[in-house]
């Protein structure tokens, strides 16, 4: 495996994923135990109460940063992949319909943005399919890809591939694609990646904006030099109420613009790359 083998030659596969989470996540209002703890300013109320001021910063993912990202993508002519929790997109219809007509992907996150850790296997079989269920109605096309809330159990990926999933994304081992196998079964793994990914701004409040753009920056910059040699592909995490807020979206996008600089990179869904790689490598079995 040595030298390009993207298509037409690119040196570097690109995937921008959006995660789409705001309107599902954990509130007292939706019959939760306790409100959201990802909350920008780090504070979670110690009795259960709604966070009324956290759900406002997750509203202005959809009401102002959709809009932001949306057109940028657009001016530039880019197709992203957006991770969306089933119930996310059906609470923001206008960005589900732009979603659509941009002909991008959409990734299943889940029926809502929540821990499935806890599951046990009939209740998760059944939340992956509500979730794939949903995003086929709001969308018209089923997902074929699955990113969880960051944990999942022993069952996950042995209930995605019963469910006719493609490919799955909890990952972080790689920087190609690569099979696994369960209960004899293939499903391509999407590694994805926490480092770049745009949380950071949140988890960390002194980590800046510049700071992640410098990041991300050195990121593709590694990447696009080792894609000479060997297969790369780079994933960009996003969030529409992160990155979406006017001083960090400046920065966003002058990372496109970097990018955009070189005309040998595949930006492109994560569905497009996987069906690239099975196309070149397909599973052991086969």
């Amino acid at each position: 495996m040595t030298g390009a083998i993207w298509p037409g030659g690119k040196r570097l596969a690109l995937s921008i994923v959006v995660n789409v989470e705001e309107g599902s996540e954990q509130s007292i209002a939706e019959g939760d135990r306790g409100p959201e703890p990802v909350d920008e300013l780090g504070i979670v109320p110690r009795k259960p109460m709604r966070n009324y001021g956290n759900e406002s910063n997750y509203q202005y993912g959809i009401k102002r940063g959709a809009p932001r990202v949306m057109e940028l993508l657009e001016r530039r002519g880019l197709t992203a992949t957006f991770t969306a929790a089933a119930l996310s997109l059906e609470r923001a219809p206008d960005l589900a319909r732009r979603i659509v007509e941009g002909g991008h992907e959409v990734c299943s996150h889940g029926w809502r943005w929540v821990h499935q850790f806890h599951m046990d296997e009939a209740k998760e079989r059944e939340f992956i399919a509500k979730a794939v269920a949903s995003i086929e109605q709001t969308t018209g096309t089923r997902p074929s890809g699955w990113l969880s809330r960051y944990l999942l159990t022993e069952n996950t990926r042995r209930l995605l591939v019963e469910a006719g999933f493609e490919y799955h994304m909890d990952d972080y081992s790689d920087d190609v694609p690569f099979w696994d196998t369960v209960d004899g079964k293939p499903i391509l793994i999407m590694p994805y990646t926490v480092d770049s990914n745009d949380m950071k701004m949140w988890t960390a409040p002194a980590y800046t904006p510049e700071q992640w753009y410098r990041y991300a920056v050195d990121t593709f910059d590694q990447l696009y030099h080792e894609g000479a040699d060997e297969p790369r592909m780079m994933s960009l995490g996003l969030h529409l109420r992160i990155i979406g807020r006017p001083g960090r979206f400046v920065w966003l996008e002058r990372f496109v613009d970097h990018v955009l600089a070189k005309d040998d990179v595949w930006i492109t869904t994560r569905r497009a790359i996987a069906n690239h790689w099975k196309g070149l490598y397909p599973p052991p079995s086969e």
